[in-house]
């Protein structure tokens, strides 16, 4: 069984292309247009569980949402992929510095980001 993906983005449109490139994959995929809702979520069930999470959001943005996944004892071994429009090597740096595994960059590259979840699944 494939793993189950949360969508964390604030955008509607980023959660419903991604929901319907990654459904078509075979997986299953939850969402949640903020970083509450998805740490809630996550909390309620984090078994076989992939985040992807939109790093720039408004009220709690990604960096300080995957920093509350790993301070949850609860949540800290779900694999998180960064998901942002920032590309530059620091911004890579910054993402994984913040306990993400791996990080994509926005345009989303479909077999980049299939690459990515299957290592990380």
């Amino acid at each position: 069984m494939k793993k189950k993906i949360l969508i964390v983005d604030d955008d509607p449109r980023n959660i419903f292309a991604l929901r319907l490139t990654l459904q078509a994959r075979g997986f299953k995929v939850v969402s949640a247009t903020n970083a509450m809702t998805a740490l809630q979520l996550l909390q309620d069930d984090p078994t076989e569980t992939l985040v992807l999470m939109d790093m720039m959001m408004p009220e709690m943005d990604g960096y300080e949402a995957v920093g509350k996944i790993r301070d949850n004892a609860v949540t800290a071994a779900v694999p998180v992929i960064a998901v942002t429009a920032q590309a530059m090597p620091e911004d890579r740096e910054k993402c994984l510095d913040a306990g993400a595994q791996d990080y994509v960059t926005k345009p989303i590259d479909v077999d980049r980001l299939i690459e990515a979840i299957e290592k990380l699944s």
